[in-house]
């Protein structure tokens, strides 16, 4: 047997790699797996984020949406071109009828009381910040409303209003009559009543709205966690269509308690609105709280990983404008 001269050789000896050149290499490639593996995460945290983000920025426009449009119909009533001047209007609000109202908290009526003026707050804590809610009502028709198949309007939740007849409400013009030509005829209207306000379905949050359409209030909006209502008043003497503070429904009370439910209505100009929406789940992988600036400009902390942000509208009341 032939024996390999280079068996024995020093170069033969040294081939393959040491422990230390072995152990470089793992740490290398372990380096590169967790630069790998940070990145990765790092990506899918600032996605979940941009999703959650985007997420409430629909829920909260869905929300405010909702509620403008439905704030500016607040005591709607107008004119019709064949009545009498001196009854001019369906009488929805005959006899000072409340067509907006509003409670710091959840009203604790809302499904039993029958209309506006019937509404009941709750009693809230000195210092504490529940979810408001608040009450409009407003003359219906086929054109500010959504009708349903049979061209009826509806209420906030999509369900027929129902009709109100009285008789012999209004003078109507008649030629065919002897002077003053004019003739009482029946009258029949529908009058839209919403109430909007947040709670827990299956621990998530949801602005809820009962309508007269139906007993039963159903959610609106998912993530919309509170909802927080300044009242833009007019002056306390002659009405001047200027808006000189913001108050609360609560302060708003106090401060026009001489006045009937009606009156004071009649004194909100506008409607300040903001809502805090939260994301649809924990977005945050890490324990380390999450601020955001609630509807007072405070700076909050949460611990629970979700994400909230406070988005904010103001609402003119047209027909609380003086001449309308």
């Amino acid at each position: 047997m032939k024996r390999d001269p280079n068996f024995n050789s020093p170069r033969a000896r040294m081939q393959g790699l040491s422990l230390i050149e072995l152990m470089v290499s793992l740490t290398i490639g372990l380096i590169l797996m967790v630069a790998v593996v940070s990145g990765y995460l790092g990506t899918a945290s600032a996605s979940r984020m941009a999703d959650a983000q985007a997420r409430m920025n629909e829920d909260a426009q869905a929300a405010l949406n909702i509620l403008t449009q439905h704030l500016r119909m607040t005591g709607n009533n107008p004119k019709q071109p064949d009545y009498a001047p001196a009854t001019d209007r369906n009488p929805v609000f005959t006899g000072g009828g409340v067509d907006i109202i509003g409670c710091d908290g959840t009203f604790t009526n809302t499904a039993a009381a029958a209309d506006l003026a019937t509404l009941t707050c709750p009693v809230v804590s000195p210092g504490a910040t529940p979810s408001d809610s608040i009450a409009v009502a407003y003359e219906a028709d086929a054109f500010n409303t959504v009708k349903d198949a049979a061209g009826v309007p509806t209420d906030c939740l999509g369900q027929a209003i129902p009709a109100t007849t009285i008789a012999a409400a209004v003078n109507r013009y008649n030629a065919a009559l002897p002077a003053p030509k004019l003739e009482a005829i029946d009258v029949t209207f529908r009058l839209a009543d919403n109430r909007f306000y947040v709670a827990n379905l299956s621990g998530i949050p949801n602005l809820y709205c009962k309508g007269n359409g139906s007993a039963t209030p159903q959610p609106l909006v998912e993530n919309i966690e509170s909802m927080q209502i300044k009242y833009g008043l007019d002056q306390a003497a002659a009405a001047t269509n200027a808006v000189v503070g913001y108050l609360s429904a609560t302060d708003m009370a106090t401060t026009l308690a001489a006045l009937t439910l009606d009156a004071r209505a009649r004194k909100v100009l506008s409607v300040r609105v903001c809502v805090i929406a939260r994301s649809e789940s924990p977005v945050n992988p890490t324990a380390d709280p999450l601020s955001y600036w609630d509807c007072e400009g405070t700076l909050t902390t949460s611990t629970d990983q979700y994400l909230r942000r406070a988005y904010m509208t103001t609402v003119v009341l047209r027909n609380h404008v003086s001449g309308s």
